[in-house]
């Protein structure tokens, strides 16, 4: 699939870590991807506009705030299994009859983030599993687009029934398979990198990069009683290996144009994806 400016754009100042890159650098690199030098400028302007880009007094552009709250998440994939623990059967809930169309638009993000699927009609379920408060869980559904009245709350048992079809809720075997494809994906990549040129092998290190972070971001983190969490985690140790290719064949290019990378090519702009399994 075609990176479009704007997704571009958004995927490589992901990688900087808050640090900003210039409007040359940004066109060069674009130029790599097929993208224009216009349609990048136009992009950026749009962008900017929106508030998701900031520009510093050197003329140079970073991610803004708006795009904060998406970013906290996609830079946490390293660090997936700290944020679950063990499942006890509980669930947190949230209820979403009181909201309008417009709000259900908005809350799919959130949704998607945070692995919640529909358990009946005006209630979203997921295993209650994570490490983080509710009260934080809560703010940070908030940042991502629940609105504030929704209530947010934790279920200590289900009748069987229920239990049964929320914990069939996500397609376990779906999930199985696209952690061994990535797997196989990353590994067949890791192979052929050293052999492309290195324009080559930035873009190849980027688009599968972000492709498989995108699906750890925003991967459900089920229990182990619903799903093989070592897949996962066997996932998660191969991007971790991966990532450290993806910044030697970045780093030349951002030594050139003077920035520092902190981070894989990653896609900030995740709102626009959905990989709902």
């Amino acid at each position: 699939m075609r990176l479009t400016a704007k997704s571009f754009v958004l995927d490589l100042l992901s990688t900087l870590g808050g640090r900003s890159m210039p409007v040359r650098g940004l066109v060069a690199a674009a130029g790599l991807f097929g993208i224009e030098a216009n349609s990048l400028r136009v992009a950026l302007a749009r962008l900017l506009a929106a508030g998701t880009l900031e520009r510093d007094e050197r003329g140079e552009y970073r991610l803004g705030e708006r795009a904060q709250a998406v970013q906290h998440h996609v830079v946490s994939w390293r660090r997936l299994e700290e944020r679950v623990r063990p499942w006890r059967g509980g669930w947190i809930g949230i209820h979403t009859s009181i909201l309008g169309r417009a709000d259900a638009r908005r809350c799919e993000r959130a949704f998607r983030f945070f692995g919640f699927r529909e358990l009946s009609a005006g209630l979203e379920v997921r295993p209650d599993n994570l490490v983080i408060a509710l009260s934080d869980l809560h703010r940070e559904l908030v940042s991502l687009g629940l609105p504030r009245r929704a209530p947010v709350f934790t279920i200590a048992e289900l009748d069987e029934a229920s239990q049964a079809r929320a914990a069939g809720s996500w397609n376990v075997r779906k999930l199985v398979a696209d952690y061994h494809r990535s797997i196989g994906a990353l590994e067949a990549s890791a192979v052929r990198l050293p052999k492309l040129d290195p324009g080559e092998a930035m873009v190849e290190s980027f688009v599968l990069g972000g492709r498989v972070i995108r699906q750890l971001v925003l991967d459900p983190l089920l229990p182990e009683s619903i799903v093989d969490a070592a897949e996962r985690r066997a996932l998660v140790a191969a991007m971790r290996r991966y990532d450290k290719l993806g910044h030697a064949c970045w780093r030349p290019f951002f030594s050139e144009y003077r920035v520092t990378s902190l981070r894989a090519p990653v896609d900030s702009n995740a709102e626009s994806t959905d990989r709902a399994a």
